[in-house]
This record gives structure tokens, sequence and C-alpha cells, in this order.
């Protein structure tokens, strides 16, 4: 088949990057349908670097994943969604997947006009007042929009969108990630993502300080007032600030940037925002990742980033969290500080061999990018048998 993915413009698709969650799932089912044989195009910006065809609408990304909406972007954001209609109107297109509700919302009647379906991948929760229920409202069964979910706690909270389909979680190529077992790991805890209070950086700081664990912190702070306000409350907190985001070999990374780190006597340890590469390193070294959440996730790469280098996770029981951890096997999913706390002094329990095995089996590139070409095959075996019995 012949997909035209619709990329998202606040950073660019490629492997490499640090921030970029949308992103990386873009990039990781381009990959993913190439590898099944299909033809896969992404419309996106010119400063990426994807694994099929790259069709460029704009120039550069975004750059900052969260700004202001000025005109030169709202400019861009139009650039980039008449191109890619455009081109899905050449004739040799079977399906566009999208992936932001804010560009859905830009077309909204272009999704009428559309020469092909739409598949919708929902990375958004709902909201009472968001793009998602306003359109329930106006769409109907065959309007040719379908809206997947990438979590059963996701569906839920989409219940009763028109063309909802079923649930597709996020995969990643777990060969990418290194793989360290217990004797190999180092003697710190990690957090990784947004600095904002929703993620809950304050609560993995202060399980770090009751049960004397290092913790590694890294995220980049967005340009949102109240993530600058709580980044400037925990960083009363930081032992140690420094920059581990600097270009190395993966070789010398280790030896440069992180050995340099983890020698030092400090315990709360904030290290800006890191690469990909970068961050599979962060991961492959730690004893666990805390996952302290104050909010109900509708995925969360880090869980599955991290178990695939073998790294168990202890996270809240919240959003798709039971979903992706397997309590007691891959790590420990619970509903308490103290709960948190007592986790952290059984990770001996764990066996780092069973959390990548998890991810291999239900949580690879493969799984994800054939579960949607199925149904994109799906949805356009029923729309031509529709056709075809049309009056």
């Amino acid at each position: 088949m012949n997909i035209l993915q619709i990329a998202t413009l606040n950073r660019p698709i490629k492997q490499d990057i640090g921030y970029g969650p949308i992103e990386t799932v873009i990039y990781n089912i381009d990959k993913g349908l190439n590898k099944l044989g299909h033809r896969s195009i992404v419309a996106c910006s010119g400063d990426s670097c994807v694994v099929g065809e790259q069709f460029t609408t704009i120039e550069k990304s975004f750059t900052e994943y969260w700004s202001n909406n000025t005109n030169l972007q709202k400019e861009n954001m139009r650039r980039h969604l008449s191109l890619s209609l455009q081109r899905a109107k050449k004739g040799d297109i079977d399906i566009i997947h999208m992936h932001d509700a804010i560009m859905v919302e830009h077309i909204f009647k272009g999704v009428f006009k559309s020469p092909v379906p739409i598949v919708m991948t929902l990375h958004v929760p709902a909201e009472d007042k968001g793009p998602f229920k306003q359109w329930n409202e106006s769409l109907i069964p065959s309007s040719g929009a379908y809206f997947v979910p990438i979590s059963e706690y996701q569906r839920k909270q989409h219940e009763g969108l028109v063309n909802g389909q079923e649930v597709i979680h996020h995969g990643i190529d777990v060969e990418d990630y290194p793989f360290i077992s217990n004797p190999g790991k180092q003697d710190y805890l990690l957090s990784i993502g947004r600095i904002t209070q929703d993620k809950g950086q304050d609560k993995a700081i202060e399980i770090a300080k009751k049960t004397g664990s290092r913790l590694i912190l890294a995220g980049n702070v967005q340009n949102k007032e109240k993530d600058r306000l709580f980044f400037k409350k925990l960083n009363k907190s930081f032992d140690l600030v420094t920059d581990a985001g600097k270009s190395f070999t993966s070789s010398d990374y280790y030896e440069k940037v992180m050995k340099p780190i983890l020698d030092s006597d400090k315990q709360i340890i904030y290290i800006g925002e890191v690469s990909s590469a970068q961050k599979k390193l962060w991961y492959s070294h730690a004893r666990a990742t805390l996952f302290s959440i104050q909010w109900g996730e509708p995925f969360g790469l880090v869980l599955i980033e991290s178990m695939a280098c073998g790294t168990p996770v202890i996270a809240f029981n919240k959003g798709s969290v039971p979903e992706i951890v397997i309590n007691g096997k891959t790590g420990f999913v619970v509903d308490t500080i103290d709960e948190m706390i007592s986790a952290v002094g059984d990770l001996h329990y764990i066996n780092p061999i069973d959390c990548r095995n998890h991810i291999k089996d239900n949580f690879s590139i493969k799984t994800m990018s054939k579960k949607y070409s199925e149904l994109y095959q799906l949805i356009v075996e029923e729309r031509t048998l529709c056709q075809k019995t049309s009056p």
C-alpha cells in the first residue's frame, strides 16, 4: 500500500532526537511500514531524515516543542497542510495517516474532500472541550476519518467517538536499545521526561532522598510559565546541574560525560535534555526508571524504552501504566509514594531479560506497524466495497 503520513512540525522526524514523542512514533511507523514492504511517504520539514520517501513541505521544523503560535508558524502550518493534501490528490495514495489534533482541526472541512480515508492516531487525552469532543457532534461514519487510541485507558476516555478503532500500542525497534544485565548496572535511579508537574519529578526527588538513592533527572523545560515555575521549585533540590547533551560517540559519551557525573558525590543531578542515543545509555546503566506521573498518561514511551534496555520501571498506577508494565516481573506498579519507596528495595527480584523480552513480544515496531497495515487494508477494502454497492 501507499501511505502518506502528515507529520507534526514541532521537531524534525528523524531517529536521534531528544524530546519528541510524537515525532518518534511517526519515525517508527515509517520504518516499520518500510520493513513490511509498503511504500511509506512522510510529509515533513526539510530538516527531517526518514526511512521511506520524504516529501518536504517547509524548510525547517519549529525546533521548540511548544511555543507561541506566531504568524510564521501559522503560515508554515497552512503551507504544510496544503502541500500534503495536494500530494494526496496525485492518485497514488491509499491512506493518509495524521497525528496532530490541531492539524485535523485546521483541515476539518478537508476531511470530507480528501481523496482517500484518513487515519488519526489519538496521541492526546480526551478533553471535555477538546477538538475530538467537538468533531464528534458533526462527524458521521461515512466521513472518512478513523481514530486510533494508543491504549485501553485512552480508548475509554474517547468512548463514543465516531469511527473509533481498536487500540494500537506504540512500538520501538528493540535492537536499537542497548541491553545491560544486573552486574553491569550503576547505582542510580533515572527520571526522564518533560519537566512539568504532571510528570512528577518532585515525587522522584522525594523517593530518591527517602531511599538514599542517587537520582539522574533528564528532560527539557518547555516555554510555559507553569513549567518554568515548577523547574524553579525543583532547582532548590538539585545538588548538581550539568549539560549531558554534549555530542560524543557512544563509547566516548560514557567515559567523557556519564562517568564523571556518576563518579561525583552528588545525589540529585539534573542533566538537561539528552538525545535519543544518549538517553538509551542512561536507561541501560540505571537500576530502575522512576515513572512518578501525576496524571493519566495515554501511553508513555519512557516505559517501553526503559524495559527494552533491561531496566525495570517503578511507576504509579495511572493512565496506561498497568497495560504496559507487568507488576513484579518487569517492574512495579504502585499506588503510593511509600509503595514506590518499598519497590526500590525490591529491584533485585526483577530479571532484566524479562523486561527486554516483554517489549520484544508486545511493543515492537513490527507489531505496531503490522496492526496499522491491517487497519489500512481493512478501511480501504470496506470503502471500496461501499463504493461498488452504492447506487
